[in-house]
C-alpha cells in the first residue's frame, strides 16, 4: 500500500496503527552512580514542605547505541512520598507532554493535584527529557522565521502561498541542522526511554511506575517497548495514537475543526453574553472577521499566525473558551487583540526551546512526509473548511530533515503488565481514537474514558472523582478494572 493510500485509510477510519520496526540492541553503559540530590533551581516551585523537594543531574550517553561515546546530563527532580515506609510503592516518573515539555517543575506542580493516596505512596520524579530545559537543551535558532512577529499567514491558499509554505519548512529544517549540531540525530523518544531506565537504576528502584500525559503517553509506550519487565504501574493520559507523527498531526487538525464547530455552537447558545451572534454560522463569520482583520492589519505584532496559536491553545481546554469568545468580541469592538494574547510570549527562551525540541524529537522518531503529501493534505483539510487551524502541524518540517530516522519508534509490548489508558471523549488535541489504537499494542490495557468532556488532560486535571479514584486504585493497590471504565463527564462549560 502506498503512503498516500495508507494515510487516507488512517484519516477515514482513525483506527489503523503504524507498524513499528525493531532497532538494533543497545549495549549497556556503565551502571550510573546514584543520583546526588541538592537544592532545585528557581524554576522548580517550592511546595508547603520544601524539604521533600530536591534536584540532581545524571550523566548518560548521547547515543545509547554507542555508550562509550560523548555524554550529556539529564536534570532530575524528586518529591518524596509523604506516607509511611509501609505505604511506599516506589517512584512515579512523570512527563507533561510536548515533545518539548519541561518535567523538572512538573514533579511538584502535578504532584500537588494527585490524590492524597498517590502522594503518600510514591516519590514523584520529574525530569527534563534530553534536548529540553536543563538537559542538553537544543536550539533551532530562528527556525525559518517561526518567531517573526507578526508571522506570515500559516494557512497557504493557492500555489504561490503553498510554495512559500514549503520553503519556510525547508528553512526551519536547515536552521535545526545548523544550530542543533551533533544533538540532532540523538534526541529521539527511544533514546529518552533509555534515559528513563537510567534514572530508575540510579535511584536503585526495581521498577518504573509512570504517568505520562499527551506526548508522555508516547514516551511511556516507547519505554514499555524497550523495558517491559521494568514497568511497574503505568498511566497514559490523553493518548497520542500509534501513528507516524505527521499522520497524527493531520488527524489532530481535523479534530480541531470539529472542536471549533462545537465552540461556535456553544458561543451562539450564549449569544446575549458574548454578542457574536445567536447561530453557529454567525459566530463563525465573526471569528473570520477577526482573522481577516488581523491578516490585513496586524496589531502590535499580532497577526494571523499569532491568532491561530491562540485559538489552538484555547480549543484544547474548555475553561479557556470564554476567554477566547471575549477576546473575539473585544477585537471586533475596538481592534485591540490583547484579549487574545497568551500570558507567555511565544518567543521567550522557554518557548524557543520547546518549539525546537518538538521538531527535533518528532523528526527523529520516524519517517517524515513528502512535500507532495503536505500540499495534498492541506488542500484536503481546506476542502473541509477553507480556514483550518494548522498550528499543530509540526512534523511537516520532517519532509526536509537532514538526518533521516532509521526506523520507527517501537511502541508497546505483549510482555508488559496491564497499563491504564485515560482519555476525554472529545479531546481535540489527542483524539480518543489514539487510545483505542495504542491499546492494541498493550495487551491487558484498560481504557478509562471521561464521556461528554471536551478537554485535553484528564487524570488529576478535570476534577472527576470517577477517573481519579479509578486511577488512584490502580497506582496504589494495583487494581486493574475488569473492563473498560466510562465516567460521566461535565459537558460543555458554564458561562461566568
Amino acid at each position: 500500500m502506498t503512503r498516500s493510500l495508507r494515510r487516507t485509510a488512517l484519516l477515514c477510519a482513525l483506527t489503523a496503527a503504524t507498524a513499528v520496526l525493531p532497532a538494533g540492541p543497545v549495549r549497556a553503559a556503565e551502571p550510573p552512580a546514584r543520583l546526588r540530590f541538592s537544592a532545585c533551581p528557581e524554576a522548580v516551585p517550592r511546595p508547603a514542605a520544601p524539604d521533600r523537594v530536591a534536584c540532581g543531574r545524571l550523566t548518560v550517553p548521547l547515543d545509547w547505541h554507542h555508550p562509550s561515546g560523548p555524554r550529556i546530563e539529564v536534570a532530575v527532580s524528586r518529591v518524596r512520598a509523604s506516607g509511611t515506609p509501609a505505604e511506599r510503592r516506589g517512584i512515579l516518573l512523570v512527563n507533561p507532554g510536548g515533545p518539548g515539555g519541561s518535567g523538572l517543575p512538573y514533579a511538584v506542580t502535578k504532584r500537588a493535584k494527585l490524590p492524597e493516596s498517590v502522594r503518600r505512596a510514591y516519590d514523584v520524579v520529574g525530569f527534563d527529557p534530553r534536548g529540553v530545559g536543563r538537559s542538553a537543551p537544543v536550539s533551532c535558532g530562528p527556525m525559518g522565521g517561526l518567531f517573526d512577529s507578526p508571522g506570515p499567514d500559516p494557512v497557504p491558499a493557492g500555489a504561490t502561498a503553498e510554495r512559500a509554505y514549503l520553503s519556510s519548512l525547508r528553512d526551519l529544517a536547515d536552521d535545526c541542522a545548523t544550530h542543533a549540531g551533533r544533538l540532532l540525530p540523538h534526541l529521539s523518544t527511544e533514546q529518552t526511554a533509555y534515559d528513563m531506565d537510567a534514572i530508575r537504576r540510579a535511584l536503585g528502584e526495581p521498577r518504573t511506575s509512570f504517568l505520562g500525559v499527551s506526548y508522555g503517553s508516547w514516551l511511556g509506550a516507547a519505554y514499555t517497548a524497550r523495558f517491559p519487565h521494568r514497568v511497574g504501574r503505568m498511566v497514559l493520559d490523553s493518548v497520542v495514537g500509534p501513528w507516524d507523527w505527521y499522520d497524527f498531526d493531520v488527524i489532530q487538525s481535523r479534530a480541531l475543526l470539529r472542536q471549533r464547530g462545537t465552540f461556535f455552537a456553544w458561543t451562539a447558545a450564549h449569544g446575549e453574553r458574548f454578542g457574536l451572534g445567536g447561530a453557529p454560522g454567525a459566530v463563525r463569520e465573526a471569528y473570520l472577521r477577526v482573522r481577516r482583520g488581523l491578516t490585513a492589519r496586524p496589531a502590535a505584532g499580532f497577526g494571523p499566525a499569532e491568532f491561530d496559536r491562540a485559538v489552538y491553545r484555547a480549543l484544547g481546554r474548555t475553561e479557556r473558551w470564554q476567554g477566547l469568545a471575549d477576546g473575539l468580541r473585544g477585537y471586533l469592538a475596538d481592534g485591540d487583540p490583547d484579549g487574545l494574547r497568551p500570558a507567555t510570549a511565544f518567543d521567550s527562551p522557554e518557548s524557543q526551546n520547546y518549539e525546537s525540541a518538538n521538531r527535533v524529537v518528532k523528526c527523529a522518531d520516524g519517517p517524515g512526509p513528502s512535500p507532495r503529501d503536505i500540499v495534498t493534505d492541506i488542500r484536503r483539510t481546506r476542502r473541509l473548511d477553507p480556514q483550518p487551524v494548522l498550528t499543530g502541524m509540526e512534523a511537516s518540517t520532517c519532509a526536509y530533515w537532514h538526518h533521516r530516522a532509521g526506523h520507527r519508534t517501537p511502541l508497546g509490548s505483549p510482555d508488559a503488565p496491564p497499563v491504564l489508558l485515560v482519555a476525554s471523549a472529545h479531546d481535540p488535541v489527542t483524539p480518543v481514537e489514539g487510545a483505542r489504537g495504542l491499546r492494541r499494542l498493550l495487551p491487558g490495557a484498560r481504557l478509562v474514558t471521561l464521556e461528554n468532556d471536551y478537554s485535553h488532560g484528564v487524570f488529576a486535571s478535570r476534577g472527576d472523582a470517577c477517573v481519579d479514584d479509578t486511577v488512584a486504585a490502580y497506582l496504589v493497590r494495583g487494581t486493574v478494572p475488569s473492563a473498560d471504565v466510562r465516567c460521566a463527564g461535565p459537558g460543555l462549560p458554564t458561562v461566568r
